[in-house]
C-alpha cells in the first residue's frame, strides 16, 4: 500500500466533492442561515441533533453559536440534543432509541424553533422521529443530508430547507457538514452583527 497516494485521493476526493457541493448547495446553505437569522431574531432557538459523527456536529454547531465562532458577540441560543446521557440513556431504557431525541424536543422545542437534524444516509430512525416531532411543535427543519437525501427526503416541508452533499461516501458527506456548520455561523454572525 502507498500511503502517500492514499493520504493524496483521500486530500482530492475531499477538495472534488466540496467544489461539487459549493456549486450546487450555496442556495441552499443561504437559505437556512435565513431561517435560523429569522428564528433568533425572534427570540427563538436552535436544536440540533445526529448520531455519531453527526452528534459531534451537532454539538460542534450549537458551540460556536453559545460560545463564539470566530468574533466577540452576545451567546445565542442553541442546544444540542446528544449530550445529556442520563437523559439518552433512561429514554433509550424506559422507551425506544429510536425516540431519544423526539421526546426531548416535545419537551423543549416552541413554534418558530429550528431543529438541525444532521444524517449522512438520511435514514437515522431517531433523527426521522425527531423531524415529526419538530413538525408537530411548529418549527422548522434544516437537513444536512448525503446520498440521495434517504428517508428524510419526504418529510421535509415547504419552508424547510435541506442541504444534501452531492457524494456517497460517508467520509466526504461528514466533511461537507462540517464546512456548512461553518458558513453557517458566520453567515449568521455577518447577519446579526455585521461585517467583522
Amino acid at each position: 500500500m502507498d500511503m502517500l497516494k492514499t493520504i493524496h485521493n483521500h486530500f482530492s476526493e475531499s477538495i472534488q466533492t466540496k467544489i461539487e457541493a459549493a456549486d450546487k448547495l450555496g442556495p441552499a446553505i443561504a437559505r437556512a442561515a435565513e431561517v435560523m437569522v429569522h428564528a433568533l431574531v425572534n427570540n427563538k432557538k436552535i436544536l440540533c441533533c445526529g448520531n455519531g459523527g453527526s452528534a459531534g456536529d451537532s454539538q460542534h454547531f450549537s458551540s460556536e453559536l453559545l460560545n463564539r465562532y470566530e468574533r466577540e458577540r452576545p451567546s445565542l441560543p442553541a442546544i444540542a440534543l446528544t449530550t445529556d446521557t442520563s437523559t439518552l440513556t433512561s429514554i433509550a431504557n424506559d422507551y425506544h432509541y429510536n425516540e431519544i431525541f423526539s421526546k426531548q424536543i416535545r419537551a423543549l422545542g416552541q413554534e418558530g424553533d429550528v431543529l438541525l437534524a444532521i444524517s449522512t444516509s438520511g435514514n437515522s430512525a431517531n433523527v426521522l422521529e425527531a423531524m415529526k416531532a419538530a413538525h408537530e411543535r411548529g418549527m422548522t427543519i434544516v437537513a444536512f443530508t448525503g446520498k440521495n437525501g434517504g428517508k428524510m427526503a419526504p418529510l421535509m416541508k415547504n419552508t424547510d430547507v435541506e442541504i444534501r452533499v452531492p457524494a456517497n461516501k460517508t467520509a466526504r458527506i461528514q466533511e461537507c457538514h462540517l464546512l456548512f456548520i461553518h458558513c453557517l455561523c458566520d453567515l449568521i454572525d455577518e447577519s446579526l452583527f455585521g461585517s467583522n
